[in-house]
């Protein structure tokens, strides 16, 4: 009698026990989803950031290539494509906006202000500069020189953002100076067809100071995510980021454009174009594009992990970039350069494997805490 008594207590202890663990089960499949989207994201992000880079560069360089001579025009084309990601920007305030129940406060419109105003600095700047290092240097060697970018965001993020200087940072920070150096030394000896060594000078100094700006752009941008966004990452926020400083920045662009009288020769230039009217306004438009989209897709790699990383993914586009100026282009590969891509590629590997040493930390102290 007693024991079919307790037959159903057991029984229903039995079914609270499974349940519990059902729920268990569940509630821990949401994270390891989010993970995987997280990542799908990033891939994403990546493909695009080298793919805008790649195409940029390549029609950047067919623009001084085909007749193209304003600087001004080049630098307004990387940053005046931001109309491009408006309707998919309002689509995604619609949608979304902010809830009322969101932890995440929004900053003060002046510090905004400020703040899509010094970004819009840097990123005019960075045009600007990396303009005058398209007409001068080939593809190949701008490519090079722009590696050192690892170095400049590295330095930055550490004053920045506090970021460590690993073994394998450093050892990534030697490589790249010393293929930079390579690279310099290689093509100072005038066997650079077509250019004066005084315009290599100038060209290898303007991409050299512009990969130092955008190092701080990029460890600005984590800052400002980290410090004004409270670490909060929407698309809707990495967008903000893209649209406002391009805004900024191409209103600068326009400024210099006017004021240099670059707006004279906009005409004679599409005129004496050697692809015609249509290719150049093609041309044009496409470069301001492929840019905007590498952009959005760089702060949206900024935003999921980090600058460094962003700036990694864009270092993968390296030998990419080397390999399509050498089929577009005609680009030389000697030794020299071939072992300078090789040095800024393992540097590269070096700086990539700290991210990722990084990456697994931190998903071991959570799991950890988790636990706890």
């Amino acid at each position: 009698m007693a024991e079919a008594q307790l037959r159903p207590l057991l029984q229903e202890s039995i079914g609270s026990n499974s349940n519990t663990g059902t729920i268990s089960q569940t509630t821990v499949s949401p994270p390891a989803e989010n993970h995987i989207i997280k990542w799908l994201r990033v891939i994403l992000y990546a493909v695009i950031a080298v793919s805008g880079q790649t195409s940029g560069l390549l029609l950047s360089r067919l623009y001084y290539q085909k007749g193209g001579t304003s600087n001004w025009v080049e630098s307004l084309t990387q940053v005046v494509g931001f109309p491009v990601l408006l309707p998919y920007y309002l689509y995604r305030c619609l949608k979304t906006g902010l809830p009322h129940s969101d932890p995440f406060v929004k900053p003060r419109l002046l510090l905004l202000v400020l703040v899509y105003v010094y970004m819009g600095l840097l990123m005019a700047a960075n045009s600007l500069l990396y303009s005058i290092g398209f007409e001068y240097l080939p593809v190949s060697i701008f490519t090079l020189v722009s590696a050192s970018q690892l170095a400049f965001n590295a330095l930055f993020s550490y004053f920045l953002n506090s970021q460590k200087f690993t073994p394998f940072i450093i050892n990534s920070l030697l490589l790249l100076a010393i293929s930079s150096v390579l690279t310099v030394s290689n093509n100072t000896t005038g066997n650079l067809q077509g250019i004066a060594n005084g315009n290599y000078a100038l060209g290898f100094i303007c991409t050299f100071s512009a990969t130092a700006v955008y190092g701080l752009m990029l460890a600005s941008q984590q800052l400002v995510f980290r410090k004004v966004f409270d670490n909060k990452q929407s698309q809707k926020l990495v967008m903000d980021l893209t649209i406002y400083p391009s805004f900024v920045a191409s209103i600068f662009a326009l400024i210099g454009f006017f004021v240099s009288g670059d707006h004279k020769l906009l005409i004679p230039e599409m005129d004496s174009y050697e692809l015609g009217k249509a290719s150049y306004v093609t041309t044009l438009v496409s470069t301001a594009v492929c840019w905007q989209v590498s952009i959005f897709a760089g702060l949206g790699l900024v935003s999921e992990l980090s600058a460094l990383f962003a700036n990694c993914i864009f270092a993968v586009g390296l030998p990419v970039n080397i390999i399509a100026a050498f089929i577009v282009f005609k680009d030389e590969m000697d030794t020299a350069k071939g072992i300078s891509m090789v040095l800024a590629i393992w540097g590269i590997i070096s700086y990539a494997y700290q991210q990722y040493l990084d990456d697994y930390n931190d998903e071991t102290k959570e799991s950890e805490v988790s636990e706890v």
